[in-house]
């Protein structure tokens, strides 16, 4: 009986799929500085009054309605790495191709045959994932090289429009949707912050422009 070891393709044909649009990458939401705490002191006068506000940052991406330089700086990136996203799509679909066909034919093929492709399928597999690692440090490193910038600029410009307009807390309601079980949509400032930003700072040629 013949024992064909096959090759984890359909593992690897998965996570080339998988591979994110850097919209989607850009789940790391827009960095916003720390506050400092302040010191711990006694009561000194009357608790002052709360203003709590909202904000989606995934809209923040939105190809149409979202912050224009940060989804330029985004697009950018995608062009900057299509042709390696192609290279790795490409060797998943030879793995695969590889794989089906031992599959089809492994109880009638002849056995040096079946090994050759047994062997050829695993190289490409290993290249594939030295390949992917390559690419996923690259990406990281771009990443926080062109939209790192832009990310802790719009976190700055968000607390001075929620210091301008008194709020003392804002929420990131992307990453708590599924603890809230009640919520004041008036709450949102979202639209608001995101025209304000986009009239202050429009995407310029240099953001839209493709990375060197």
């Amino acid at each position: 009986m013949r024992i064909i070891r096959l090759f984890a393709a359909t593992l690897f044909i998965a996570a080339i799929a998988a591979i994110p649009a850097f919209a989607q990458r850009s789940g790391a939401a827009p960095t916003t500085p720390a506050a400092t705490a302040p010191a711990q002191t006694g009561p000194t006068g009357p608790v002052p009054s709360s203003k709590i506000a909202y904000v989606d940052t995934e809209a923040f991406s939105d190809e149409k309605t979202g912050i224009t330089r940060y989804v330029a700086a985004l697009n950018n990136l995608q062009r900057e790495f299509q042709p390696r996203q192609t290279e790795l799509q490409n060797l998943a679909n030879r793995i695969k191709a590889i794989a089906d066909e031992i599959q089809k034919t492994g109880s009638v093929s002849d056995p040096k045959a079946l090994q050759d492709k047994q062997s050829e399928g695993e190289r490409l597999q290993r290249e594939l994932e030295y390949k992917k690692k390559e690419y996923d440090a690259a990406v990281a490193k771009r990443y926080d090289e062109v939209v790192g910038p832009i990310s802790q600029d719009i976190g700055n410009a968000l607390i001075a429009f929620a210091k301008q307009r008194g709020i003392t807390m804002t929420f990131d309601i992307s990453k708590l949707a599924g603890a809230i079980l009640t919520l004041d949509r008036s709450m949102d400032i979202t639209t608001e912050f995101v025209k304000e930003y986009n009239s202050k700072n429009p995407a310029t040629a240099s953001t839209a422009a493709p990375g060197r």
